[in-house]
């Protein structure tokens, strides 16, 4: 079996697409009609001649393409800045010098060094010392008072009825004294100055016609006198000045024997140290006592220091003289046991008044006493048990 091929050409409809025949004048479905088909060359032809020129293109890449749009916005700018100012009032577009603020320079604190703090010694309590009750203690009272302690330490340490009753005998253990801080030294004036306020003046002021040999005989005073109290360094004086005439400086009035001046007494002498109440053991070698000056002594003048030991079976006493302001114990007054003793000490400002038959000063007092302080001292180690 053979396909027949046909042979017959065919053309199609533009306007609906159809199939016709190649030499069909109009189209059967859409009645379009279709003019002469023009010989194949002149159609070649045609259609070259008809054919429209391009237009040249120009192609360009992103960065040139953004970089020509930059450059019109620039000339855009630049153009409307130029007719701003130009319609502008003059003046306008001057330039103003603005201030620069200047920086305030912070202050960097200084560094503080910080102290250590030091740390305080405190005291330790010592156990209570035994006294035996001698004849004309008395009373509980007494007894507390000796020792500056309190009646109720004394019966709380005794373990003792409230009305504390004692007798003669009997082993009291007696606390000691709570160490009391040293008060601060008063202000004593010298002697010079103390003698100066002690004497007797009397107010003048000078008249016309009056020397100071004049005033110095109408008062019995020596002008040397009246010149060195009133702090003159020439015998001149003046119309209406006043002057003190020391009156504790007339001379001595004619007689069998003189009577010197006897200066003021001096104060009490303010205890420094050791501590009232303080405590020494054997490593303490010597006891050193202080006390604060009351002035500058006189010829023939001293300190009497007295210490005393309460606790020993009969009472021991030292007595000293010193010039200076502090004694030290000597050892030989040390206990020689090793109980605590309390020892009490005070000081009295003193005053030579003459010699005995043995040639030794005879000491008066020239001031008053002062208050009695007391510090404990053991003198010898405590002995061990001895192993069995």
């Amino acid at each position: 079996m053979s396909l027949e091929t046909s042979s017959n050409k065919t053309k199609i409809c533009p306007t609906c697409g159809t199939r016709l025949s190649e030499n069909a004048a109009r189209c059967l479905v859409c009645g379009t009609e279709f003019t002469a088909r023009p010989e194949p060359k002149a159609v070649k032809k045609v259609e070259k001649s008809v054919q429209a020129s391009r237009m040249p293109v120009v192609t360009l890449s992103l960065p040139i393409a953004v970089g020509i749009l930059a450059v019109v916005v620039i000339l855009v700018g630049v153009i409307s800045f130029v007719s701003l100012r130009a319609s502008a009032p003059e003046g306008t577009f001057d330039a103003v010098e603005t201030s620069t603020p200047t920086e305030t320079p912070t202050i960097t604190p200084t560094v503080t060094a910080t102290l250590i703090p030091t740390d305080v010694p405190t005291a330790t309590n010592i156990p209570p010392f035994e006294y035996t009750v001698a004849q004309g203690d008395g009373t509980c009272g007494f007894i507390a008072a000796q020792f500056k302690v309190s009646v109720q330490s004394i019966i709380i340490e005794n373990n003792l009825p409230s009305t504390c009753p004692i007798s003669v005998g009997q082993v009291l253990k007696i606390p000691y004294p709570t160490a009391t801080p040293p008060p601060p030294p008063t202000t004593t004036p010298l002697p010079v100055d103390a003698t100066k306020q002690a004497c007797e003046t009397v107010p003048i002021t000078v008249q016309d016609g009056d020397t100071l040999s004049t005033i110095a005989a109408n008062y019995a005073v020596p002008p040397e006198a009246i010149k060195e109290f009133n702090g003159k360094t020439t015998d001149n004086v003046f119309i209406g000045e006043n002057l003190l005439v020391p009156l504790c400086r007339r001379a001595a009035t004619p007689g069998p024997t003189p009577t010197a001046t006897i200066p003021p007494p001096y104060p009490a002498p303010n205890l420094l140290l050791p501590a009232d109440g303080a405590a020494f053991t054997l490593a303490n070698d010597v006891v050193t006592l202080q006390w604060a000056s009351v002035g500058v002594l006189r010829d023939a003048e001293a300190y009497q220091i007295t210490v005393e030991d309460v606790t020993a079976d009969q009472t021991r006493r030292l007595t000293d003289f010193v010039t200076d302001t502090k004694y030290i114990v000597p050892t030989s007054f040390r206990p020689k046991d090793n109980v605590a003793h309390v020892l009490r000490w005070w000081v009295t400002p003193v005053r030579q008044a003459g010699t005995d038959d043995q040639g030794q000063p005879i000491w008066v007092n020239a001031g008053a006493v002062s208050e009695k302080h007391v510090f404990t001292w053991v003198g010898v180690a405590v002995e061990g048990t001895p192993n069995p």
